[in-house]
């Protein structure tokens, strides 16, 4: 009897819902396709946002002379929840193999680097010649940060998502904006 429902079912296009999950087909997709499932912010969307940013400042002047840079954080103002800091990270990311520029240690960053500085020079472990010196840490002459904003419009029959992303280059020291980009994206989805 089971059976036969279960065929009944298959034949109905229904059985993947009664299986569980360690049945279910699991395939792998293309890391860099284009992701259209909803019109919510998504892996296509840090992409496309990551190489706008990184190509309009590897190309900047600013990078001459391999500076160091910290990142601060994107102020989400969007009404969803967006990892912004995995938005920065792959800017990090691409922006060091770019070899254009330094990063140091990011304000959340910081409390690692200090927990090892005191670690190597109080605990009465290390040897003097290997242990790294307090006091010797480069300061990042910019700081890296930004915003991401978005304007949602929804009529009932369709749903307009409008994103913007923003990211400046601040001088430290001087606190003068020396670089910065922006990137629209638009997604419609009809209901």
């Amino acid at each position: 009897m089971k059976r036969s429902i279960l065929v009944v079912l298959a034949t109905a296009g229904l059985v993947s819902t009664l299986l569980s999950p360690a049945m279910a087909q699991v395939a792998y997709g293309d890391s860099k396709a284009v992701e259209t499932v909803t019109n919510e912010f998504g892996s296509t969307d840090l992409q496309m946002i990551a190489e706008k940013m990184v190509g309009s400042l590897v190309q900047d002047p600013i990078l001459d002379g391999r500076p160091t840079m910290t990142l601060s954080n994107v102020k989400n103002k969007t009404s969803e929840y967006i990892d912004t800091k995995s938005i920065m990270n792959t800017i990090q990311t691409t922006l060091v193999k770019s070899r254009k520029v330094k990063f140091v240690r990011s304000m959340d960053e910081m409390q690692n680097g200090t927990d090892e500085l005191q670690r190597q020079n109080q605990s009465g472990l290390y040897k003097s010649a290997g242990k790294a010196k307090v006091g010797n840490m480069t300061a990042a002459k910019y700081t890296l940060e930004g915003e991401i904003v978005s304007i949602v419009k929804n009529n009932g029959a369709t749903k307009d998502v409008w994103y913007k992303m923003t990211l400046k280059v601040y001088d430290v020291e001087g606190g003068s904006v020396e670089w910065q980009e922006e990137k629209e994206i638009r997604k419609t989805s009809k209901m």
